[in-house]
């Protein structure tokens, strides 16, 4: 019995689909492989302990005593009634919208000069890059050294020099948020001047002479070459910004411990010093729940204003 040729055709179609179809399946298997690894970490490390921390907010859990009880949003309350836990909250947001903004608009300009023809280019690049490769904590014994109240602060002897009286650096409130942000800037604007040094070399330079052409000076070539260009290198350099500067512990801690009083805690050491130095894990569980909640709204916003500029620019 022969085979038609609607038949044979079809079989072939048929053959032709299965492989398609196995090759895809083995595909999709090895982008399963490779993915898990991640997937179990995320699992792990971030799902399993967030899950954790929603459950023992509704609990007076101490962190030691199984036999905790479910007592609602007492916890929840406690935050709201707690001043010191809202201060820290502020400070924290303000902190980052403060240090995201002043390093983004230093860290451009300070890659632009380094990104000229000249003499010592090289060194200021990795001193700029330096600044900020020691840890925090480091970094913030340093200058807990320079910021001294004493008049052998490094800080009060410049004062002196200039004929000006000593400043309480970190023994009052303003001063220590500022000390805090200017060190925390101090350290970030030449990695972030980094990035941008990458982003600024990849831009055509046929757009600059194009221009140059077309009889546009720096500033204009600036504004409409060189920022245009940099708008994707922005988005990602602010979501940097932005997603370290809320989650600061080290740097704080070690220059001001938190103070004076509660004027520059954050709220990781706020969260931690609840749960582990008071033992209050329901505390501490119910701070770090409604701090995630604003760290993903303020990220959120983030990227909303940064895809609305981006497409803007395009």
């Amino acid at each position: 019995m022969r085979c038609s040729p609607n038949n044979s055709s079809n079989s072939e179609q048929i053959r032709r689909k299965f492989s398609v179809s196995s090759a895809a399946f083995k595909d999709n298997l090895t982008s399963f492989w490779f993915l898990l690894p991640i997937v179990v970490i995320f699992i792990v490390l971030t799902l399993i302990p967030l899950t954790q921390s929603i459950f023992y907010s509704f609990t007076d859990f101490n962190g030691y005593d199984l036999n905790f009880h479910f007592i609602g949003l007492q916890k929840y309350q406690q935050v709201f009634s707690d001043t010191s836990l809202l201060s820290a909250l502020i400070f924290t947001l303000m902190y980052s919208f403060i240090v995201t903004i002043v390093v983004t608009c230093l860290a451009i300009p300070l890659a632009v000069v380094l990104n000229q023809a000249m003499i010592g280019k090289s060194f200021l690049r990795s001193l700029f890059f330096f600044l900020g490769v020691p840890a925090q904590a480091v970094i913030g014994l340093i200058w807990q050294y320079i910021f001294s109240p004493l008049d052998s602060g490094v800080a009060n002897q410049v004062l002196h020099t200039f004929g000006l009286p000593s400043i309480q650096w970190l023994s009052q409130d303003n001063w220590a948020r500022f000390c805090v942000m200017f060190v925390a800037v101090w350290m970030q604007v030449g990695w972030h001047a980094t990035l941008y040094i990458a982003w600024l070399q990849a831009i055509p330079a046929d757009l600059y002479e194009q221009a140059r052409v077309d009889g546009a000076n720096g500033l204009q070539r600036f504004v409409h070459i060189t920022l245009p260009q940099l708008i994707p290198g922005m988005v990602v350099s602010t979501f940097l910004l932005m997603t370290t500067a809320l989650k600061i512990y080290d740097l704080p801690y070690t220059l001001t411990a938190g103070g004076p009083g509660h004027s520059t805690n954050t709220i990781t050491q706020a969260i931690i010093m609840r749960g582990m130095g008071q033992s209050d894990v329901g505390l501490a569980s119910a701070l770090s729940t409604l701090f995630t909640i604003a760290c993903v709204i303020v990220i959120a916003i983030q990227m909303k204003v940064s895809s609305t500029v981006a497409r803007r620019f395009q």
